[in-house]
């Protein structure tokens, strides 16, 4: 380890030196301690986060690294979604989507959200809809709704429209896309309809609306077809 990472790692609590030698600021340790030290190294080379660290130090090894585990799966399958896209635009080219302008009422719904990052959207995007259709009855029409700008976290939502909905989403003028596949490949028909936006000099206001038009559990995946819709911030 560098005197970096053992001074960071003193700071957070992590591992503490038996004794810090004042003139020289050399940091000393016992014998014991070099168990800890190997663990913290090994689960900092396998990408396990500090705090999941400190808790296998602390003796809650199992459920920290479980959930490690489990970010890390996420991790890799968001890098195998990534890789089929590449594929696809390296074998096709990327789309020329077919992008209108077209004018949307606006709708009474029933919202639910839950907190993402990048790697959680889709399980994140599951539980707003599970909420939303729990005692539903009907054939529903589902809205999702993601930021523009992803950042490290944000918030997904979802919107059921219902004549008794508290919420109301806008209408105007909005730029449209259909994509027809499956949902992992809906960036392929953002980035067209936002790459249309700055062909025809528009700005883009958020969130992006994905509308569902059919029903997942009995379509296949590449006959799957998804209204892309993004407003045009300077439309009259």
């Amino acid at each position: 380890m560098s005197v970096k990472q053992l001074r960071h790692y003193d700071e957070l609590g992590l591992l503490a030196p038996a004794w810090v030698d004042p003139a020289s600021g050399y940091r000393y340790y016992r014998p014991d301690q070099a168990r800890d030290a190997l663990t913290v190294g090994m689960l900092r080379e396998l990408d396990v986060p500090l705090s999941a660290v400190a808790r296998v130090l602390a003796g809650q090894g199992a459920d920290a690294l479980r959930g490690a585990r489990d970010r890390l799966e996420a991790e890799v399958a968001r890098r195998r979604r990534a890789l089929r896209l590449l594929d696809r635009v390296l074998a096709e080219g990327l789309p020329e989507t077919a992008v209108s302008v077209v004018r949307e009422p606006a709708r009474r719904v029933r919202t639910a959200s839950e907190p993402a990052t990048p790697t959680t959207i889709a399980p994140a995007t599951g539980a707003c809809v599970a909420r939303l259709l729990d005692g539903f009855a009907g054939v529903p029409s589902l809205v999702g709704l993601f930021p523009l700008d992803m950042a490290e976290e944000f918030e997904v939502r979802v919107a059921l429209e219902s004549e008794d909905g508290e919420d109301v989403l806008p209408g105007g003028a909005f730029a449209q896309a259909l994509h027809v596949g499956p949902y992992e490949e809906i960036a392929l028909t953002v980035h067209a309809v936002l790459a249309w936006f700055g062909d025809h000099g528009h700005a883009p206001a958020g969130p992006v609306r994905e509308v569902y038009l059919n029903d997942p559990g009995g379509t296949p995946p590449e006959d799957l077809e998804t209204r892309v819709l993004i407003r045009l911030e300077d439309a009259r």
